[in-house]
């Protein structure tokens, strides 16, 4: 029965960071297309495209932030965002077919971004990392205390 759960727990933390790095995939794409258009273009399309309110507050927010964003940081964005996908695709893949190494990477490159998840939730919280962050500090104490304590396979 604790192989069992173990494994389910395993499949939840590989489905979570496969989700994470299909959601970077998304902001690499769309900010690499951000370069090759006019960005007050795209960010209509996308307006339309997701059922938004044109004009709308939170629209309007977006849209003055990002004229004012420098095509070099909308660059490092994308790259940057396909570069953390990888990784969260290595983690998610090596724990769904139930490698040993993807949960020592796992709770090692997890818990090497625990510090900036904290800094940025400091720096302007939102229940969105909030619930990130304890998400992530779990899956850290639970893979360390699963790796300390089962036995490694032969």
């Amino acid at each position: 029965m604790e192989q069992t759960s173990n494994s389910v727990i395993i499949r939840l933390i590989a489905i979570f960071k496969l989700l994470k790095a299909l959601s970077l995939l998304a902001v690499g794409w769309a900010a690499l297309k951000l370069l090759h258009t006019d960005a007050a273009t795209q960010l209509d399309h996308w307006v339309e495209r997701f059922g938004l309110e044109a004009g709308g507050r939170y629209v309007d927010l977006a849209a003055g932030r990002l004229a004012s964003v420098p095509p070099e940081r909308i660059k490092d964005v994308g790259l940057g965002s396909f570069v953390y996908a990888a990784l969260f695709f290595v983690e998610g893949f090596g724990l769904w077919l139930g490698k040993r190494w993807a949960e020592w990477f796992t709770c090692m490159i997890t818990a090497s971004l625990v510090p900036l998840e904290i800094y940025e939730l400091h720096r302007h919280a939102t229940a969105t990392k909030a619930i990130v962050l304890v998400i992530n500090v779990a899956v850290v104490v639970y893979l360390a205390v699963r790796i300390r304590t089962s036995p490694t396979p032969k």
